[in-house]
């Protein structure tokens, strides 16, 4: 993967980013996400911030080996805080972390938000504590889709300030569209899941140590959950 050739991941994510839009992506990693899209004219400007010094200087020089120095901007920045008033950013992407850095980074960097971006986000597991806290601040899902690379399972939430929204358990842990359109790849992710907490559950029966009461209690509901939605 680099800028010319984006995993499908990637190519997926990009695919939520509006044309024309003003993108930071924060993680950006080696910046192939922003510098892929402005080689393709697809946007305007982009930030891509970074908190490690490592892939800063690799972003730094994916910018400067294709000459765009002048749309696309590096910083070496925590979280949101790569975001200033002047870039006039309109998505935000945050691609690669667990689900609950995600909301961490949100939650820690509201006040770098203008409140109208669009958030593209693709979390590595975590997905509900996510979609809670996208719930509880007003922001409404407007897409999800499953992918499944490299034998692993990636889910993609994109979410718009809006109205308020009441999400259910079972939607916070499914995903409110995902579980509605019910795609290939999310019915394979879930048949793969319901073996694993039958597994897990069977691996807890057969524990020298008692295993609390809580986590079974927890593991037993998600099983039912997942039977109920592959009936």
């Amino acid at each position: 993967m680099n800028e010319h050739t984006l995993s499908m991941r990637l190519e997926r994510v990009a695919a939520h980013v509006p044309a024309g839009a003003r993108l930071a992506d924060i993680g950006s990693d080696h910046g192939y996400l922003p510098v892929a899209l402005a080689r393709r004219g697809a946007i305007t400007a982009a930030v891509a911030g970074e908190v490690a010094l490592t892939p800063y200087e690799s972003a730094r020089r994916t910018v400067r080996e294709n000459g765009l120095d002048g749309q696309v901007t590096v910083r070496l920045a925590n979280g949101l805080a790569a975001i200033e008033p002047q870039d006039g950013i309109t998505v935000v992407s945050l691609c690669g972390m667990g689900g609950e850095t995600i909301r961490d980074i949100l939650e820690a960097g509201r006040g770098h938000l203008g409140g109208q971006e669009r958030l593209v986000l693709q979390p590595n597991g975590g997905e509900p504590p996510l979609r809670r806290w996208l719930m509880d601040n007003g922001y409404r899902i407007v897409c999800e889709e499953v992918l499944r690379e490299n034998r692993f399972d990636y889910e993609i939430i994109v979410a718009e300030p809006g109205e308020p929204v009441v999400y259910s358990a079972e939607q916070l842990y499914f995903g409110p569209l995902l579980m509605t359109a019910r795609s290939p790849a999310f019915l394979f992710k879930w048949q793969r899941m319901l073996r694993q907490k039958q597994q897990t559950l069977a691996n807890f029966a057969r524990a020298r140590q008692a295993v609390p009461e809580h986590k079974v209690r927890e593991m037993t509901e998600q099983a039912h959950w997942i039977s109920e939605l592959l009936a």
